[in-house]
């Protein structure tokens, strides 16, 4: 079976983290660089996925919360400037995929399962073959080593242990 690659289109995607603070309200952040390559057959079957983001490039739209997220405190970009995903399955479910693979954050690799949405394959006007995805997860962050934590005087956490990850991802077939 032949596999076509695609890469990661950065200006039409987007990575996206989603977390509770003081469990009433929901903080978004997302990665500014980012990349990723897709080698897959017909239809996305078996593909094979990697995808790498610059811990250094985090924006939460606060400057003071992005440097905190950016110590030892969470991803102490200084030691682990990258977190990185490699699949080790991608298979149908439905009309759509379970993407398996592992994920490293702060140097610690676990697996983790998202569900992808194929949202379909256009041909731009430059002739550009491009494939548009959701991916949607979760994970606790205490798992890969980002415990820091405070609490509030009511006794509830400053920072929920869930985090949601969302990607809406623009792939571009490569020649």
């Amino acid at each position: 079976m032949s596999t076509t690659t695609w890469a990661i289109d950065p200006a039409h995607s987007e990575v996206q983290f989603k977390v509770k603070h003081l469990v009433i309200t929901t903080v978004t952040g997302h990665f500014q660089e980012f990349s990723g390559t897709v080698e897959a057959g017909e239809g996305f079957a078996d593909a094979k996925i990697t995808f790498e983001a610059n811990v250094a490039s985090i924006n939460t739209n606060s400057e003071q919360r992005d440097g905190h997220l950016k110590s030892g405190d969470f991803f102490d970009a200084e030691a682990f400037p990258t977190l990185s995903f490699t699949s080790t399955s991608f298979t149908k479910d439905g009309s759509d995929f379970k993407l398996t693979g592992d994920l490293t954050i702060k140097g610690v690799t676990l697996p983790v399962t998202f569900d992808v949405d194929y949202e379909g394959t256009a041909t731009d006007p430059w002739g550009n073959v491009k494939a548009g995805f959701e991916v949607k997860g979760k994970i606790n962050r205490k798992d890969f080593g980002l415990s820091w934590n405070a609490i509030t005087e009511a006794g509830s956490a400053l920072v929920s242990e869930e985090v949601k990850l969302v990607g809406n991802i623009q792939l571009v077939k490569q020649a």
